[in-house]
């Protein structure tokens, strides 16, 4: 076909083109504005997730996406992780054979109670191979756990939501808090007692509801609709979880050469929208404190409220600081600090369920509090995230804190400091192993620029210790309680021996954790290692 014949092509559909628009001229020029819009929206939430995530991880996350349309790749990917899930969850499936899962004709009675014995027998040794999980320990363990024990099952039937029937357990709940508030600034520091709060059933409630009561409180006093938070990478994952229920925008910024929160990058990422910034004493990954004066400072000149996590240090570094160790300040004596989490059923040495939660005065606590008034079942108030709560847990965390007092906390943080100063001297005398900046407290992380750390971890698994597996860098911690006080000799032994061990077969531990923390850190689509994480979780519980 010639030029002149193409020329008469395209003119006549040319004309045919514009003779049909015109037929539908109004409709085109409704679309048009649409279309500008949708294209307007389509460029902001481009900019958006780039904005959020960087342009690294938004051009894997497209890539990866778009890979996954082919249907031949998505077969590959999807088989391959269910392959990692089966693995992940073998143990779990074959461990529920003969499980109960419906209600028995007839109820077995007390020889339920021998049934229990013998599941229990059936548990991993656990006795001063656990990092933390357990913090009770030494010659008078056996004495303490009675104690709470007996505390817990007198008050068993108790709840505090009924304020009106269970005066004590109510009494015992504003007993910890205010005795918890001593220990962290409020005799000292705070004027007029105005530091208050409530137990929760955990470190990460307590969080939950710091983040839940600062949003609703930025939002009253500033107005702020669209609330968004900073926290360092070492910050507990309690904040990821409050971020996805309470809405939030959530930056996790790097943390300093030391592994510290890095106060420069915090104020970079502070705008109209921040409504908290957070601070670890210590950090959970490597036992680190973070410049909590700095970032106090930091979020009284700006206006935001700060919270501190001391779920793990509140019950070891006042005592810490008595007996001459160099710990900077970290409580409600820093200006800036609104609230502070701290469990009591850590250090704190009481039952498992109990944690606080305290707020420098009552107008930010009060944002905490849910109060319904138009249901038919009449007027609601609840404080906590649980209506009903557990009160033998409340008197048993109180029966722990009066029992030990003071003198039996110092006592207690002695031992664990020393232990814990040990070990990281034993680790430091090990050549393939590295210590991970300079730990604060009782928590040891430890690295390898030679070994795969996590084959280390497997090894030790192999002679049961129970260590926790850390990333960025690659690591692993033990976080010394009371029950690794008398056996610090017996891990350094088993730790060298591992070492040598992998030093001697590198290669993976068939059934432990090193293969799986190793294709984690080698999947650049974080997202995919998120379906993972949710698939795994979806076949074992």
């Amino acid at each position: 076909m010639d030029s002149s014949a193409l020329t008469y092509h395209f003119n006549r559909f040319r004309t045919s083109a514009n003779s049909f628009l015109s037929q539908y001229e109004p409709l085109t020029l409704l679309l048009a504005p649409l279309l500008s819009l949708l294209l307007a929206h389509v460029v902001r939430s481009l900019f958006r997730v780039l904005h959020d995530k960087g342009l690294k991880a938004t051009l894997i996350g497209f890539f990866m996406t778009s890979i996954k349309l082919i249907p031949a790749v998505k077969s590959r990917i999807d088989a391959e992780k269910r392959k990692v899930v089966n693995k992940l969850q073998s143990d779990s499936k074959s461990k529920r054979e003969g499980w109960i899962t419906e209600l028995p004709s007839t109820g077995l009675g007390t020889s339920v109670l021998e049934k229990m014995r013998e599941e229990k027998r059936n548990d991993p040794i656990w006795q001063g191979k656990c990092s933390g999980t357990v913090y009770i320990g030494g010659s008078e363990s056996d004495g303490h756990f009675s104690l709470i024990n007996e505390a817990c099952s007198m008050f068993s039937h108790t709840n505090p939501l009924h304020l009106d029937v269970f005066q004590s357990v109510a009494r015992f709940e504003a007993e910890v808090v205010a005795m918890t508030a001593a220990l962290l600034g409020s005799k000292e520091k705070c004027s007029g007692g105005q530091i208050c709060g409530n137990m929760t059933s955990g470190g990460t409630e307590s969080i939950l509801l710091a983040v839940k009561s600062s949003r609703d409180y930025m939002k009253y006093k500033k107005g702020i609709t669209r609330p968004e938070m900073i926290i360092p990478e070492s910050a507990h994952s309690a904040y990821d979880k409050a971020a996805q229920y309470f809405n939030i925008k959530l930056w996790r910024v790097p943390v300093s050469k030391f592994f510290q929160a890095d106060v420069k990058a915090i104020r970079r990422h502070i705008n109209k929208n921040t409504i908290l910034i957070v601070g670890s004493a210590p950090g959970y990954p490597h036992g680190i404190i973070d410049p909590i004066e700095e970032l106090g400072h930091l979020a009284s000149s700006c206006g935001v409220c700060f919270h501190v996590d001391l779920c793990l240090g509140g019950f070891v570094l006042p005592f810490a600081r008595e007996l001459g160790y160099n710990i900077p300040p970290f409580d409600f004596s820093v200006k800036g600090v609104s609230s502070i989490s701290v469990d009591v059923h850590k250090y704190g040495l009481a039952p498992k369920g109990t944690s606080v939660v305290l707020y420098r005065n009552h107008e930010i606590r009060k944002h905490q509090f849910v109060a319904v008034t138009e249901w038919s079942g009449g007027l609601y108030v609840s404080p906590t995230i649980a209506g009903s709560r557990p009160g033998g847990l409340i008197a048993g965390a109180w029966a722990a804190m009066v029992s030990l007092g003071k003198e039996g906390y110092v006592e207690n943080t002695k031992a664990i400091m020393e232990a814990s100063k040990r070990i990281q001297k034993g680790i430091e005398e090990i050549a393939e192993l590295f210590i991970v900046g300079r730990p604060d407290m009782t928590i040891v992380a430890f690295g390898s620029d030679v070994l795969d750390i996590f084959e280390v971890n497997d090894v030790l698994s192999s002679k049961g210790w129970h260590l926790n597996a850390l990333q960025r860098p690659n690591s692993i911690h033990i976080c010394v309680t009371l029950q690794h006080v008398p056996i610090v000799e017996d891990f350094l032994r088993d730790l060298k021996e591992s070492v040598k061990t992998v030093k001697e077969n590198p290669g993976p531990i068939s059934g432990g954790l090193a293969p799986i923390y190793g294709a984690a850190g080698k999947i650049p689509d974080r997202g995919m290692v998120q379906e993972l994480l949710v698939d795994f979780m979806d076949g074992t519980c």
